[in-house]
């Protein structure tokens, strides 16, 4: 079945990164860099419309020395989230995680490597097997690289 919002409604997936980077910023960072068990990271981008900075939090199951992989899930949407869309547009972003500030460029999986990712990536959280059941989209495989 699909689902043209997802699980959660645009507004709402916007007031929880705006109170996810609220709690990291009055925590000075002590909360909120794992979320259901995976790392988060802050995602700086270019609004693809606007030309202005975007950021975003997000969960990002796979997190490794030199890429990090990001999932546009959207919850199950059948559109993809504006933090994709902003990417394909202009993909040099910035990731904030725990550990520190990455200068990264970002790309979509191939199929090739989306299949070899996949595995992983539902490892990490089985929630994003659910959401692929739920849309008719291809759910991209974002691959953010160390620049």
């Amino acid at each position: 079945m699909a689902s043209r919002g997802g699980i959660l409604g645009d507004r709402t997936i916007a007031a929880l990164s705006r109170f996810h980077r609220w709690v990291l910023g009055v925590t000075r960072g002590r909360v909120g860099w794992r979320i259901g068990g995976m790392p988060t990271v802050r995602l700086h981008t270019t609004g693809r419309h606007s030309g202005q900075p975007r950021t975003t939090m997000l969960s990002a199951p796979i997190v490794e020395a030199d890429r990090v992989v990001l999932v546009a899930s959207k919850g199950g949407s059948d559109r993809h989230p504006a933090w994709y869309l902003n990417l394909v547009a202009s993909p040099e972003a910035v990731l904030d995680l725990r550990e520190g500030t990455r200068a990264v460029r970002a790309r979509t999986a191939s199929p090739a490597e989306k299949a070899v990712l996949w595995p992983r990536i539902v490892t990490a959280y089985a929630g994003y097997a659910r959401y692929q059941r739920r849309t008719r989209r291809d759910i991209p495989v974002v691959i953010c690289e160390s620049r």
